[in-house]
């Protein structure tokens, strides 16, 4: 490839070791040269410029179903043939690409449900938070990746959702294995788990829905079946799909939030020392921490009419992939983009989306990285990595950028 030939997006995943090891230093290089780049081989445009992607995130008139797309489009398409039903017909969608009015029919019900539950939720966010460090307990030096981070997202879901405790461990084992329905370049391996998982995690929520009918209980599973009961079009398979979509995602990007934080704080101890002395700037902080090492590298749109993207034409059914990763460190939108600055007064980060697709668990994810970075640093307040020295051990999931393991001392 030629030196001023822009990169394929592909090579834009954690796969490639210079973008593992340092994403930015290749985005900011492509925002500056490239803000609307077309890949042909993958069939997408790479949209980079924080104005571009907000307006594509916002923008109601976009589509998200891949089955929009031209056939050119083969990132985006990719598996769509994989997941049709065992007689061809069309597979069923959850909410992250469903298009209206099939969108607003299952997610309008659904955030209302999910969105009150979570406003009376941060005292069961703060008991599990206190009962995962009184796991950690004497330790001196643990994996917070493991001991910490991955814990609590699937905790609180399955708490939201009405999961009995004794079945935790197999929602955290399906969880991790249906996360690679998200990979576009899953193995077949990685494919065969997912599967596995996926069908297990159905059969339990089948099951789980039906109980709640027949007895309804103090969770998000009741009040859908109540919801369902009070006339709102959402059929069993619908509201499974969903309700496991949300604990699929919320578990992958919430841990990786709070463990992209934890290692921000941990670099920049000025930071910590602020938050420290002002626990009011959690809010701030955390904000900070979802824009300057965001969970997730990716949201794409499908063009429903011939339009223009940073003075690029894009036809009507043609794709796009919009970085938010490189959106959140354009220095046309943040004054010195690549510090970490929890007092920063302007953070108009992109990393849940926008628009009609934003991300429907952003208020849980804000609020138990909240409660859990301020706890643990209340719990150890003098933790510090391990290895300062040691080289951040970065999955390898693409478009999606958390730990594998992040070791302290306390």
């Amino acid at each position: 490839m030629a030196d001023d030939a822009p990169p394929p997006v592909l090579t834009l995943t954690p796969l490639n070791p210079a973008f593992r090891e340092d994403p930015y230093a290749i985005l900011n290089g492509i925002r500056e040269r490239y803000p609307v780049m077309r890949d042909e081989m993958a069939g997408v445009f790479f949209i980079s410029r924080h104005e571009d992607v907000r307006g594509i995130v916002t923008d109601l008139t976009l589509l998200r179903h891949p089955s929009n797309a031209e056939e050119a489009a083969v990132l985006t398409r990719r598996g769509l043939e994989e997941r049709s039903g065992p007689n061809g017909e069309p597979p069923r969608s959850s909410i992250l690409t469903l298009d209206d009015p099939d969108h607003a029919r299952i997610r309008n019900p659904l955030a209302q449900a999910l969105y009150r539950r979570v406003a009376k939720f941060k005292p069961e966010v703060e008991r599990i938070v206190d009962e995962t460090l009184d796991r950690i307990g004497d330790a001196r030096t643990f994996d917070l990746m493991a001991a910490y981070a991955l814990p609590i997202p699937i905790d609180v879901i399955a708490a939201i959702l009405g999961v009995a405790h004794d079945r935790l461990d197999e929602f955290r084992t399906w969880s991790e294995g249906i996360i690679q329905v998200l990979n576009p370049i899953a193995t077949e391996a990685q494919k065969a788990e997912m599967t596995r998982c996926s069908d297990a995690l159905g059969a339990y929520m089948t099951d789980m829905l039906a109980q709640r009918r027949a007895s309804p209980q103090d969770d998000l599973v009741s009040d859908m079946a109540a919801l369902q009961a009070a006339g709102a079009e959402i059929d069993d398979a619908d509201l499974i799909i969903n309700l496991s979509a949300l604990l699929v995602a919320g578990n992958l990007t919430t841990t990786d939030l709070i463990g992209n934080a934890v290692r921000l704080f941990m670099l920049n101890p000025g930071e910590l020392a602020k938050l420290k002395a002002d626990p009011s700037l959690i809010n701030a902080a955390v904000e900070e921490a979802l824009r300057f090492e965001p969970p997730v590298d990716i949201t794409g749109r499908i063009a429903s009419k011939d339009m223009e993207v940073g003075g690029c034409p894009v036809k009507s059914r043609q794709s796009m992939l919009v970085s938010l990763r490189a959106a959140n460190r354009d220095p046309a939108a943040f004054e010195d983009p690549d510090r970490f600055d929890i007092t920063r007064r302007k953070a108009p980060h992109v990393s849940f989306g926008g628009g009609a697709h934003i991300c429907i668990g952003a208020p849980l994810a804000r609020l138990e990285a909240q409660v859990a970075l301020l706890k643990l640093f209340e719990r150890f307040p003098d933790m510090k990595l391990a290895d300062p020295a040691a080289p951040a051990e970065w999955r390898q999931l693409p478009f999606f950028r958390g730990l594998e393991q992040l070791h302290v001392t306390v």
